[in-house]
């Protein structure tokens, strides 16, 4: 895999894509305002939205929209967040019930002001969407919450199908681009949930420096605590005040690096350039 092949300032075509049209699903955007709630389908832009909420599946965001981190990959806000809702948990069970969603990821920003990190509010809206929704599937991507056990805990005993962390990026490059957060503290939180019984999942994004043996020892280092999903794609720059693009992957050393993580051990590997943590997650849950 060349490290060089594509000159980072130039967007390749299979990346100049059209968003999706999604006028069909425009009463799910109307419930979602209805109830003042947010997916990460809409705040990012996600190209793969149409085809998700086809399959009424969606990734929704709790705990507000402000982060108490400055990652230099992401472009969600950075100011002082509100208090969370004790209400939220039961107005998205709810919503998820009106639209009929057979499987929902749930993610959140990092919450370091709150003294849990925000488990109790992940647990009661967990807890809140199986009751009302009986036989939906879920997916917890959730934040590190400093490595408290307590915390990861009670998010397990809400028991959702798959908890997913990701570590983003290599070791290396961790301090640079995550800051605060540290990848062997990540590789811990995911380890423990392992341990829990919990199908545990992880994903990377390429294009900010890393080498083809850093790779693939990023893979190594999530097979070695049972980590047995795992998503990658391309990182691309939200705004000038986040990382520049180092590389861009071709769809065949996409394609490469899923045959490689399948041959090591992994039971699921989505790979592509718009491959995002929560792109086909419901086929995940088969994969566990």
């Amino acid at each position: 895999m060349d490290t060089k092949t594509l000159k980072p300032e130039r967007k390749p075509d299979w990346l100049r894509i059209k968003l999706p049209a999604i006028n069909d699903y425009s009463f799910i955007k109307e419930y979602l305002s209805q109830f003042d709630l947010h997916t990460i389908c809409e705040s990012g832009k996600c190209p793969n939205m149409a085809e998700c909420w086809q399959q009424k599946t969606a990734t929704f965001i709790i705990l507000g929209n402000n982060c108490t981190r400055n990652c230099r990959f992401c472009a969600v806000n950075k100011t002082k967040p509100l208090p969370a809702n004790p209400d939220e948990p039961e107005k998205l069970a709810e919503v998820i019930e009106k639209i009929g969603f057979r499987h929902c990821v749930i993610t959140s920003v990092t919450r370091d002001d709150l003294p849990d990190g925000g488990a109790e509010i992940w647990h009661d809206t967990i807890s809140a969407i199986k009751q009302k929704n009986p036989g939906i599937t879920i997916e917890a991507l959730i934040p590190d919450f400093n490595g408290d056990t307590n915390s990861l805990d009670l998010l397990i005993s809400s028991k959702p199908d798959i908890i997913s962390h990701n570590l983003e990026t290599v070791r290396r490059l961790t301090p640079e681009i995550r800051i605060k957060a540290k990848y062997q503290l990540s590789l811990d939180v995911l380890n423990y949930i392992a341990g829990s019984g919990i199908t545990s999942k992880s994903g990377i994004m390429l294009g900010l420096g890393e080498t083809p043996a850093e790779i693939m020892e990023t893979m190594d280092d999530l097979l070695k605590i049972n980590c047995r999903i795992i998503t990658i794609g391309q990182y691309l720059q939200p705004s000038k005040e986040n990382c520049q693009v180092k590389k861009y992957y071709s769809p065949s050393e996409f394609e490469q690096l899923k045959t490689i993580a399948l041959e090591k051990g992994f039971k699921f590997a989505e790979s592509g350039p718009l491959v995002r943590s929560s792109y086909h997650a419901i086929k995940h849950i088969s994969n566990r």
